[in-house]
């Protein structure tokens, strides 16, 4: 069997378009034919070359997406044919299968335990988390990265309760998600920042009740002010660290969280004050907002078809030939989280 992928071939090039043929079904593998892929930063880092060396070239992309099961491999009792899944990178139950090696034309084309950026995946069935008919297939997608890192940064990572005031630093697609968690949560204020007046804008809409722009003021010093002294928790989704060094300076002394998102580029470092620590803040990390797909995406799911709105987030989609103009748009701000059809090739 042969199917449509966006690969990468070489770090700083674009992706191509080819046609690769998939291997037998592994123990733990099931073939997916995916409906819709994210567009993450990344994989924008990957093919940028902003990760450092990759060893595993030419190889496919992506993490994020929707699909249904077309055929289990052996020893498979999670997911069966025919029914909707989210494919995450996030781990869940279930077989735990490394990857695959595709055929281009005589080569090899290496893929992870979930890839998306292809018609039909060969997928580790730990990545796949069966979903009902509550959403469409489009916010399905995001169930793989974007609501999970967003959402469990808020809720599972910094357990943030109502009442709690929250500010979130990047307005791309995690970021969103992660104000709109907090204005679900009942916290307030709810405060975005951002470069981008188009994000800030959709921010409100999402449930921020303060936007600040960081190109007008100084946000540490208006997320002080606005706070009286601190934010009770603040989420940093830009991958720069003088950004995640303002995320720790603008929570409140004693108690204070900052929560790291953002990929940094390979080789960037972080720079920080020990008087921060020894005023009683805290600074985490996150692996995908700490959820666990058996436990949290089912419940995601249900904020999505209920209080919390995210289709503003995708207005349009692109086509799978259209990968780099995605991958660009992201680049640029142009798009906020950018989705591929699969349904479209061309």
């Amino acid at each position: 069997m042969k199917a449509a992928a966006a690969i990468l071939v070489e770090t700083g090039r674009p992706l191509e378009l080819v046609e690769l043929a998939m291997p037998a079904l592994k123990a733990g593998q099931v073939l997916v034919e995916i409906a819709y892929s994210g567009v993450c930063h990344t994989q924008l880092l990957e093919a940028r070359g902003y990760r450092g060396e990759d060893k595993f070239l030419p190889h496919c992309l992506g993490h994020e997406g929707s699909g249904i099961v077309r055929e289990l491999g052996p020893d498979v009792g999670k997911v069966k044919v025919g029914q909707k899944v989210v494919l995450s990178w996030i781990k869940g139950s279930g077989a735990n299968v490394p990857g695959s090696v595709y055929d281009w034309d005589g080569k090899p084309v290496n893929a992870g335990a979930v890839t998306t950026f292809n018609k039909f995946a060969l997928v580790s069935e730990n990545r796949l988390t069966p979903i009902g008919d509550e959403l469409p297939m489009p916010l399905i997608a995001l169930l793989g990265c974007a609501v999970p890192t967003g959402f469990g940064a808020v809720l599972n990572t910094g357990k943030a309760q109502a009442g709690q005031s929250v500010v979130v630093f990047g307005c791309g697609g995690i970021g969103l998600a992660a104000v709109a968690a907090a204005a679900a949560t009942g916290c307030d204020p709810v405060i975005a920042v951002d470069l981008e007046p188009t994000k800030l804008a959709l921010a409100r809409s999402f449930g921020a009740t303060h936007t600040l722009s960081a190109r007008e003021l100084d946000p540490v010093a208006a997320v002080r002010e606005l706070t009286k002294g601190g934010a009770d928790l603040a989420i940093e989704a830009t991958g720069r660290p003088l950004v995640m060094t303002q995320a720790l300076h603008c929570v409140r002394q004693q108690g204070g969280q900052a929560v790291i998102i953002g990929n940094a580029r390979h080789g960037e470092t972080l720079t920080l004050d020990p008087q921060q620590f020894n005023q009683g803040k805290r600074l985490l990390g996150t692996w995908g907002g700490d959820s666990d797909p058996d436990r949290d995406y089912p419940g995601y799911a249900k904020l999505l078809a209920g209080r919390v709105d995210l289709t503003p987030l995708i207005p349009g989609s692109y086509t799978l030939a259209e990968v780099n103009k995605a991958l660009e748009d992201l680049e640029t701000g142009r798009a906020f989280r950018p989705l591929i059809d699969l349904s479209r090739i061309g």
